[in-house]
């Protein structure tokens, strides 16, 4: 019979992360399914994997180190990949997350944009020097200079509030 691997279930699945601040290599072991030793290489393998360490060399992991620790388990064990295949693939979801957290950057700073021009006072004669001043800006973005009514900004504005919840919930 195989030998089980050390924290998983009957059923194949992991054990919750119980909600504290640094694990121990032994508790991160049971809490992955992984033997200290393969912890200690993954180390060497994946430079994302930098456990604290304290007196003696004792290793302390962060609950974001135990993730990702989960997430190379399930890339090398459970989809079959190579060290080097498992590391190229957490480059590429890291690189993944940031766009994803960018782009969800990027609509939240429209949304408050399109909020301040909403409630902005209407001003019938504004300073030719802001219209100077708000194309040089457009001109430093990549985007384009369209000017709006405040209903077409209205309506962007709940199109953006739409994108960014339909963002949270996708991410």
């Amino acid at each position: 019979m195989a030998e089980k691997q050390a924290g998983v279930h009957a059923g194949g699945s992991l054990p919750p992360i119980p909600v504290k601040r640094y694990f121990t290599i032994g508790e991160v072991g049971e809490l992955c399914g992984v033997k200290p030793h393969v912890l200690r290489y993954w180390e060497q393998e994946f430079t994302q994997l930098r456990p604290m360490k304290r007196r003696g060399n004792r290793r302390y992991y962060q609950h974001h180190e135990v993730l990702m620790i989960r997430r190379i388990r399930d890339l090398l064990y459970d989809q079959g990949f190579t060290i080097s295949g498992a590391r190229n693939k957490l480059q590429e979801l890291v690189q993944i997350e940031r766009g994803r957290r960018k782009a969800g950057e990027d609509v939240e700073a429209m949304v408050v944009d399109a909020d301040a021009a909403v409630d902005a006072p209407l001003e019938e004669d504004e300073d030719a020097g802001v219209h100077e001043e708000r194309a040089a800006w457009y001109a430093t973005t990549s985007m384009p200079f369209v000017v709006l009514d405040r209903t077409q900004l209205a309506q962007l504005r709940s199109e953006l509030v739409e994108i960014r919840e339909l963002l949270a919930a996708t991410y």
